[in-house]
C-alpha cells in the first residue's frame, strides 16, 4: 500500500510551480475517460433519439405518402372516369363532325359539279363568241387586205399622170356638184384660146367665170417621199418646186383671160397633207403662185370657197327677184291699210256700243231709284208724268212684282224717256 502510494506520489511533470504526480495524472486520465464515456453515452442517446425521431418522421412521411397515393389513385380513377366520358363525348362529336363534314363535302361536291357545268357552258359560249369574233376579224382582215390592194391601186393611179388627173378631177367635181346648183358650173369647158379647164364656175351678174385646175403634179411629191438621204431629198424637193412653178405658169397662161375668166384661178390639191406640206416647207412656191394670181386650195378650202360662191349666187338671185318682193310688199301694205280701216270702223262701233251701254246704265239707275221710292211709298205730286222739251208728256208706267221670298219690289219699265 505504501509502495502504491509512493508510486502515485512520484512526480511525473512540472507545470510552472505546480508538480504533477502520477496519481494526479491517473486521476486526470480517469476524469478524462469518465468525461469521454459520458460524452459517448450522451452521443449514443442523442443518436438513438434522433433515429427514433427520424423513424417517426419516416413513418409520418410514409403515412402521408400512402394518403397521397390513395388520393392520387382516387384522382386517377376519377380522371379515368372523366376520360371515359370525354372519350364518349369526343366519339359522339366526332361522329357528328364526320356526318357534317360528309354532308358539306356532298354539298360542296354538288356545287362544284354545278359550277364546273356552268363554267364549262360559259367556256363553250365564250369559245363560240370568240370564234364569231375571230370570224369577224378574219372578215376585217380580208377587208384590210382588200383595202391594201385598193391603196396599191390608188398609188398606181397617182403614179400615172392621166389617172392622177382623173382622181383629182373626180374629187373636185364631187365638191363643186355638192355645193353649187346645176347650171352654175361646167366641167371641161373650152375657152376662147382653146384651153379646157377642169371646171368653170359661172359667176352672177354676167361676171367672168372662175377657172379651177385639178391636175396637180404629184410625181415629184412622191419622189420626195421615196428619197433616202439628204442629197436625194434635196434634189427631189428642187424637182417638185420646179414642177409646181411650171404648172402655176401654165394655169396663168391658159386660164387667165381678160374679160372671159376671173383674174384669179384655183389650183386644186387633192390632199390636205400635201397642201400643209407645201405651205410649211415651200413658202417660195406659195408666194410665186400668189404673184401669178393662182390660189392653191385643198379639198376643205375648195369646199369653203364653193360655199362662199353659193352665198353670192343666192344673194344675186334675191336681187333679181327684188321687184317681185317689192310688189309683194306693196300688196301687203294695201292689205294692212284695209285692215286699219276695218279696225277703225270696228272701234267706232265699239264707241257707239259704249255710249249705248252708258245710256242703259243711266236708265237702270233711274229705275232703281224709282223702285226704292215705290218701296218706301214716297209718291210726289208731279211724279209719274214728265214733260218733254216740246211740251208733250209721255206716260211712264211700271209694273210692280212682289217677290214672295225676299219681299222686295222690282220695277219693270214698259216705256219711258231713258
Amino acid at each position: 500500500m505504501n509502495d502504491l502510494t509512493s508510486i502515485l506520489s512520484e512526480p511525473v511533470a512540472r507545470l510552472g510551480a505546480t508538480t504533477i504526480t502520477l496519481g494526479h495524472a491517473l486521476a486526470f486520465g480517469a476524469v478524462l475517460l469518465l468525461g469521454l464515456f459520458l460524452a459517448l453515452v450522451v452521443a449514443l442517446w442523442r443518436s438513438a433519439k434522433a433515429r427514433a425521431v427520424a423513424a417517426a418522421e419516416a413513418a409520418d412521411h410514409a403515412r402521408d405518402a400512402e394518403a397521397r397515393m390513395a388520393g392520387i389513385l382516387a384522382s386517377q380513377a376519377e380522371m379515368q372516369g372523366r376520360m371515359g366520358a370525354i372519350a364518349e363525348v369526343f366519339g359522339a362529336r366526332q361522329a357528328e363532325l364526320t356526318q357534317s363534314i360528309g354532308q358539306r363535302l356532298d354539298a360542296m361536291t354538288g356545287r362544284l359539279g354545278q359550277t364546273m357545268t356552268e363554267q364549262t357552258k360559259s367556256t363553250h359560249e365564250s369559245l363560240a363568241r370568240l370564234q364569231e369574233r375571230l370570224a369577224v376579224i378574219d372578215t376585217a382582215q380580208g377587208n384590210i387586205q382588200s383595202l391594201a390592194g385598193q391603196v396599191v391601186q390608188l398609188q398606181a393611179i397617182l403614179s400615172n399622170k392621166q389617172t392622177r388627173g382623173a382622181f383629182g378631177q373626180s374629187r373636185m367635181e364631187a365638191i363643186v356638184a355638192d355645193g353649187l346648183p346645176h347650171g352654175a358650173y361646167e366641167f371641161q369647158s373650152t375657152l376662147s384660146n382653146g384651153s379646157r379647164p377642169d371646171c368653170l364656175v359661172r359667176m352672177p351678174n354676167g361676171a367672168p367665170a372662175l377657172a379651177i385646175d385639178a391636175k396637180f403634179p404629184l410625181e415629184a411629191w412622191n419622189a420626195i417621199r421615196a428619197a433616202e438621204g439628204a442629197d436625194l431629198q434635196k434634189a427631189a424637193a428642187q424637182a417638185f418646186r420646179r414642177d409646181v412653178e411650171v404648172h402655176v405658169r401654165d394655169i396663168a397662161e391658159k386660164y387667165l383671160i381678160q374679160g372671159e375668166t376671173q383674174d384669179i384661178a384655183f389650183m386644186f390639191v387633192p390632199s390636205e397633207s400635201v397642201f400643209a406640206e407645201i405651205h410649211e416647207n415651200f413658202e417660195a412656191v406659195v408666194q410665186r403662185s400668189h404673184r401669178s394670181r393662182i390660189i392653191i386650195v385643198s379639198p376643205s378650202l375648195l369646199m369653203l370657197s364653193i360655199q362662199v360662191i353659193q352665198a353670192i349666187l343666192k344673194d344675186a338671185r334675191m336681187r333679181e327677184q327684188a321687184h317681185l318682193i317689192q310688189g309683194e310688199v306693196v300688196r301687203l301694205m294695201d292689205d294692212v291699210a284695209r285692215v286699219d280701216d276695218r279696225v277703225r270702223r270696228l272701234q267706232t262701233h265699239f264707241g257707239q256700243a259704249t255710249k249705248d251701254i252708258d245710256d242703259i246704265l243711266v236708265s237702270t239707275s233711274k229705275v232703281t231709284k224709282r223702285g226704292q221710292k215705290i218701296e218706301a211709298l214716297e209718291f210726289g205730286a208731279g211724279e209719274g208724268v214728265a214733260e218733254n222739251p216740246h211740251g208733250s208728256a209721255k206716260a211712264e208706267t211700271g209694273a210692280r212684282v212682289a217677290d214672295s221670298k225676299t219681299g222686295q219690289l222690282r220695277l219693270r219699265v214698259v216705256e219711258g224717256d231713258d
